[in-house]
């Protein structure tokens, strides 16, 4: 009967494989995987076949052809940046049957004897650097499996460039064979050393890099951004809208009248996994926000250069959309946002004008939206002079609709 088993071994040189996985092989009548691993089993009484990295089509017209009991050899855990992920997006799911081992990077944090249950896990392989990079920045302990492109002298550089060297480095070289080393330094460390082809890079968080301009906080206060400012999102204003989105760490935003970037630069350190586009069809404002977007070491933010509705085509759907500007096009905007967001997505609008407010209240009724409108009064102490009196700003109508 036709079945087909993914069997993981060990970090090389240690592989272990339970009985159950040495039952299933030599029950097998065709064995598959790299080389190396086929060779741990000379006396094997079957057929084999060689994985390389150029076969893996023939192998799949192997497995999807062949009804005899396969046993397919991986490194480590094969869902785990492995052959497992290649072989459900080919195969039939239900044939497989996944037996894990010993990963690498698990190895690799049991020799430097640190807990791994909270570390991001990033494969940088034909990957870009700079998304790389992303997933690292945006958590406090990562274990990264590099690449020939992507060294961990390129990622060192990539984060120094970001202000971002304040990582405890564990460079985790040949795991597993006579030449296994561990090397323990900092990102500026790794431009000095010569690294192994074979690597796990783990990164753990110690302190924010001094050199950073801002160190990101919930309300951030406006003088900190490159703005008019009088077109500034104000700080209070700016937390309630944030609150108001209920956003996700992995949802897609669209900020639609950008200004400064103030929104979405907010929104981008909540955002760990999402994306976020900026769109602004103001040339000042544009070099506004590439400034702040600079300043501010975001991650997850595109600037989106043109006219809304008309440029919103080629964005992938939002989850939530918030709009600071509309440029006289609001129901416009709004017919194009309508289209595109899902059932209980959420538009955030912030008015300063009652004709803006009576528009986007008659634009959603028709629609059908549930519809929430905040009015925030905000009154600050004037500094620097000697009485504490306040200073009234604008009061500024916040609209959430939820489809």
């Amino acid at each position: 009967m036709k079945s087909i088993h993914v069997i993981g071994a060990g970090i090389a040189g240690h592989e272990g494989f339970t009985p159950q996985a040495l039952e299933l092989i030599n029950r097998s009548e065709l064995l598959v995987g790299a080389q190396r691993l086929l060779d741990l089993f000379p006396d094997y009484g079957g057929e084999k076949f060689t994985l390389t990295d150029n076969n893996r089509a023939e192998m799949v017209r192997l497995l999807h052809d062949c009804d005899d009991r396969v046993v397919v050899l991986a490194s480590g855990d094969p869902l785990f940046f492995g052959l497992g992920r290649y072989l459900l997006r080919n195969l039939a799911d239900e044939l497989i049957e996944f037996l894990p081992n010993v990963t690498s990077v698990q190895y690799a944090f049991a020799k430097i004897r640190e807990p791994w249950d909270d570390s991001v896990f990033v494969s940088a392989h034909d990957r870009v650097l700079a998304d790389v990079v992303d997933r690292i920045v945006a958590n406090d302990k990562a274990a990264i499996l590099t690449d020939a492109v992507n060294t961990p002298g390129m990622i060192a550089r990539e984060l120094l460039s970001r202000h971002r060297g304040g990582y405890k480095v564990y460079l985790c070289e040949n795991l597993g064979t006579e030449s296994e080393k561990i090397r323990v330094t900092d990102v500026k460390g790794l431009l000095e050393l010569k690294v192994a082809a074979l690597n796990v890079l783990i990164l753990i968080k110690e302190y924010e890099d001094s050199s950073q301009e801002y160190i990101p906080t919930f309300g951030i206060p406006d003088d900190e951004f490159v703005s008019i400012k009088k077109l500034i999102t104000k700080e209070e204003v700016r937390v309630v809208t944030l609150a108001k989105l209920k956003l996700r760490h992995d949802m897609c935003l669209w900020d639609i009248g950008a200004g400064s970037g103030s929104v979405c630069i907010e929104a981008d350190h909540l955002l760990s996994e999402g994306r976020i586009f900026a769109i602004e069809r103001n040339s000042e404002y544009r070099q506004f926000i590439k400034q702040n977007l600079q300043k501010f070491n975001t991650r997850n933010v595109t600037l989106i250069e043109g006219d809304a509705p008309d440029c919103l085509e080629e964005l992938p759907d939002p989850d939530g959309v918030f709009i600071g500007g509309s440029g006289g096009r609001l129901w416009d905007i709004l017919d194009a946002v309508d289209q595109r967001i899902g059932v209980g997505g959420r538009i955030v609008l912030n008015a300063s004008t009652l004709d803006t407010l009576t528009a986007a209240n008659e634009y959603f009724a028709n629609a059908g939206y549930q519809v929430e409108v905040v009015t925030i009064n905000i009154a600050r102490t004037r500094p620097h002079t000697n009485y504490k009196m306040f200073e009234a700003y604008d009061p500024v109508y916040i609209v959430t609709a939820v489809k």
